[in-house]
């Protein structure tokens, strides 16, 4: 295949496309980008309780000795606002994918779309008796 070499890509009267600047800020605008980059940077944190979770295993595992250090550890004021933090974006993953199920996962019935609130219902539901039994069995001890 032979190749021009002097060939120019574009002639000289070639109009420049126009790419207006955008600041590296722009999903701050309207609310429903901010949720966007809101519901993608929370998936660090739902991360990061997974790994704060198999530290807890790990030390329960290695004795009495270890959980007692992991406890002191998860006690200092740092860890504490950070697990707060981590809280908060975790109910906000969890909210905003039950909220998208009915558009990722659309159920028709009958030939007809079931309305979204049927599909996303069910999550919640299981959600709140999760965390009722969760919160019993944590409460009785």
């Amino acid at each position: 295949m032979r190749q021009l070499t002097n060939a120019p890509l574009y002639t000289e009267y070639h109009p420049r496309w126009y790419r207006p600047r955008v600041s590296v800020y722009w999903w701050l605008g309207q609310w429903r980008y901010l949720k966007f980059i809101l519901r993608e940077l929370s998936s660090v944190f739902v991360g990061a309780v997974v790994v704060m979770t198999l530290f807890q295993l790990y030390a329960l595992r290695n004795g009495p000795e270890a959980y007692a250090r992991f406890q002191h550890f998860m006690q200092s004021p740092v860890t504490i606002v950070f697990s707060l933090i981590s809280l908060f974006f975790v109910v906000f993953h969890s909210i905003t994918w039950f909220n998208l199920t009915p558009r990722a996962m659309p159920v028709r019935l009958g030939g007809k779309r079931i309305p979204e609130w049927m599909v996303a219902a069910p999550n919640y539901a299981v959600w709140a008796l999760v965390s009722i039994v969760i919160g019993w069995l944590v409460s009785r001890t």
